[in-house]
């Protein structure tokens, strides 16, 4: 009897352990996944957006601290996709209907950028901002044409890239937001467009309230 109360015991404590092992493990349950926890992470980091060089659908070059002062809603994305990318877009789209017109190009803008600039040139690239209707100004597709630029823009926001052998890609999605100091603040999940746009009109609300 004695003998099965201390199996009972050892077993309840080893459960317990891994209870909290587990809790911490996962910040308190908040990273389930290894994508859930690498946006985590990416929240607390808060990494800066790299000054790097984009080339727009308009034929345009320019540094990122074009939008110093403005938040930036941001995709990442090639025009060759056929199954996530044209959804993330497409919801992105739906995010940004949502955007009172008094803020957007005042205090957001929105940029899709390409990582695959070798196949998207210009005119893939204006040819994917009419398909989504964008106005090539408030919302801009872009591509950066200095690879290891890019590489360290996806590195930094921890944007997955694997190419296969047909010339698609394996990436994961989301929305990202960065600040008007160029730091990432908020990635969100690209399938909850209601919760994505009121989240950005919360924090657009609050800067313009200050």
């Amino acid at each position: 009897m004695m003998k099965n109360k201390q199996q009972v015991i050892a077993i309840v404590l080893v459960m317990v352990f891994g209870f909290i092992l587990y809790f911490v493990g996962t910040d308190g349950f908040k990273a389930f996944t290894a994508e859930s926890a690498r946006t985590l992470q990416l929240e607390q980091d808060r990494p800066t957006f790299p000054n790097v060089i984009l080339e727009d659908s308009k034929e345009r070059m320019y540094s990122f601290s074009e939008f110093e002062g403005k938040y930036v809603m941001l995709t990442f994305i090639y025009t060759a996709c056929t199954d996530v990318c044209p959804q993330l877009e497409m919801n992105l789209a739906e995010v940004y209907k949502q955007i009172p017109d008094n803020y957007i190009g005042e205090e957001i803008v929105f940029l899709s950028i390409s990582f695959d600039p070798d196949r998207d040139d210009i005119e893939a690239l204006k040819k994917y901002s009419h398909y989504f209707n964008s106005d090539e100004e408030t919302w801009r597709m872009t591509r950066i044409p200095d690879k290891q630029e890019l590489q360290n823009l996806l590195d930094s926001f921890g944007v997955i890239v694997i190419p296969d052998n047909s010339g698609n890609f394996t990436h994961n999605s989301a929305f990202y937001l960065v600040d008007p100091e160029g730091k990432l603040v908020e990635v969100m999940d690209y399938t909850k467009i209601d919760e994505a746009a009121k989240k950005v009109n919360a924090i657009l609300n609050k800067k313009v309230g200050e």
